[in-house]
């Protein structure tokens, strides 16, 4: 019979509620190249994160580029188009990086507009003229006079098929459901981008619930390969939309992020990893700069300027399908394509057993693409008629992706945390960096905590007894806190429920 030897329990001090997640990377906007002093120039008037700027003017470039051309990879040539998400609570200043950095593109929109109503009212009467005439022409056709039906079968052929109408000039949309988009597809323009500084009520929408999520993640992810995209009704049959591209950034909050993060409908249809994803570290109570300089405004205008250009460029199109993109090839010089395969190598390698990407796979897989189509998109936007991807641009592109994909690696673990145990992380460090000076300043014991204190003075998001309680449990289980006796009086106060901060652990908070 084995018997077990015990010692004397010693407390091991304070267990960790979570892996450390280490704090992003900075975002690389030396690498932006020809968007960099853009970038820098709405970031300077913002004061925003300078990557919530980044992925503006990457989405953006990449609609005004996609029609274009198609760029080479190590496996075919993908679309410039480019799928951003990026993750940034309220406050942060989204919407006004995204307006100023499309200020461009919206005066193009309003430009065309007018054009487009103008052409809708000659478009009506070209279409009751022609259906006057289809009328007229096929009631006599259908007469009884042989040579006047004769003659109306000749002109109804000659008539030709009904007016099209002018088509939507609506580049952007923000909360589609795939069939919105597909339907603006077939009215509208062949290049098109979906834009949201809410995303949250996209991915929280019609269009992402548990009975279209599936069909709205193969769609989406079928535009961003530049595939066909079909649409399938009982009402008018089955229509394929060929030569169709999509660019996209969504902007979400954290907690509409996490979800999205952790979807096994998501992640294994591999429709997050086309994504360029990013979480800032916030900028709120660091904002205290007063003017920008001239230089961010020149640069804004500048990049306003060439969106404008890009725009109204006429587009390559099938000359019997007017809104079937025909973009050509743009090839990648020897040096790019060295630099590529040497970026996919380390990449690959890294996904094996035990390597550094292995839990990430799916991000990591598609990550040298991602950087073709970023060094497609910065050619393009820097000159229209590059015959081919520079060696320092891919050297950019690639710099970029890696940062893409170790924000990817760092969301991904973050995903995985419990709600519960994230908030109580949070309520730790509050209780760590905050708590001391403000029980000081109220006139309260800094090394005791009761519920109260948290709900009066704590993080606005934890406003409820019950959930401050519970958060309390958790850090008390885990040896942050040590749970006072009920009846105890802190702060000359009888307490049914406080906490003292571990005394020799007070700093490890």
């Amino acid at each position: 019979m084995t018997v077990m030897q015990t010692t004397p329990y010693i407390d091991e001090g304070p267990q960790p509620l979570v892996r450390e997640i280490p704090r992003g990377d900075p975002y690389p906007v030396a690498a932006l190249g020809p968007l960099r002093a853009a970038v820098e120039g709405v970031q300077a008037t913002t004061q925003a994160p300078v990557a919530i700027a980044a992925q503006s003017a990457l989405s953006v470039a990449s609609l005004a580029v996609q029609p274009f051309a198609d760029v080479q990879t190590l496996a075919g040539n993908a679309p410039l188009s480019l799928f951003c998400l990026t993750v940034a609570q309220s406050g942060e200043r989204k919407s006004g990086c995204d307006k100023l950095v499309m200020q461009g593109l919206r005066d193009f929109e309003r430009d065309r507009a007018a054009d487009h109503r103008d052409a809708m009212s000659a478009w009506k009467t070209d279409q009751k003229l022609w259906a006057a005439k289809h009328d007229r022409l096929i009631k006599e056709a259908a007469g009884k006079d042989p040579t006047k039906a004769r003659a109306a079968e000749a002109d109804l052929d000659a008539l030709g098929n009904e007016p099209a109408p002018p088509l939507s000039p609506k580049l952007t949309t923000a909360e589609p459901t795939l069939e919105g988009l597909v339907k603006l597809f077939l009215c509208g323009q062949p290049s098109l981008g979906l834009f949201s500084d809410e995303g949250g009520g996209f991915l929280g929408g019609h269009a992402m619930n548990s009975d279209n999520r599936l069909k709205t993640v193969a769609g989406l992810s079928a535009l961003w390969g530049g595939d066909a995209l079909d649409r399938v009704r009982s009402g008018d049959g089955a229509t394929t939309l060929y030569g169709r591209r999509l660019a996209a950034h969504l902007m979400v909050q954290p907690v509409a992020a996490r979800p999205l993060l952790s979807d096994p409908v998501a992640s294994g249809q591999g429709f997050l990893a086309r994504f360029l994803i990013t979480e800032p570290p916030s900028a709120i109570g660091t904002r205290l700069g007063r003017d920008a300089p001239k230089e961010a405004k020149e640069a804004e205008e500048a990049m306003g300027q060439r969106l404008h250009q890009l725009l109204s460029h006429p587009k390559p199109l099938a000359e019997d399908a007017p809104q079937e993109l025909r973009p050509r090839t743009l090839p990648l010089s020897q040096t790019a394509k060295d630099l590529l395969f040497g970026f996919y190598a380390a990449t690959e390698t890294a996904q094996g057993p035990g390597g550094e990407l292995e839990q990430v796979k799916s991000f990591a897989s598609k990550s040298p693409e991602q950087a073709a189509r970023i060094a497609g998109v910065l050619t393009l936007w820097d000159d229209l008629n590059a015959v081919e991807v520079s060696g320092e641009t891919m050297a950019n592109a690639i710099e970029l992706a890696h940062f893409y994909l170790s924000e990817a690696k760092r969301m991904a673990e973050a995903a995985t945390i419990s709600e519960d145990i994230d908030r109580a992380n949070r309520l730790r460090i509050w209780i760590a960096e905050s708590w001391p000076a403000k029980a000081r300043a109220l006139g309260f014991a800094p090394e005791t905590i009761v519920p109260k204190y948290i709900v009066d003075h704590g993080p606005n998001a934890l406003r409820e007894t019950a959930t401050v309680r519970k958060l309390l449990a958790v850090l008390g289980d885990h040896g942050w806190l040590h749970p006072l006796e009920k009846g105890t009086v802190v702060d000359g106060k009888s307490r049914s429920t406080a906490y003292r901060i571990q005394g020799e652990n007070r700093e490890a908070l």
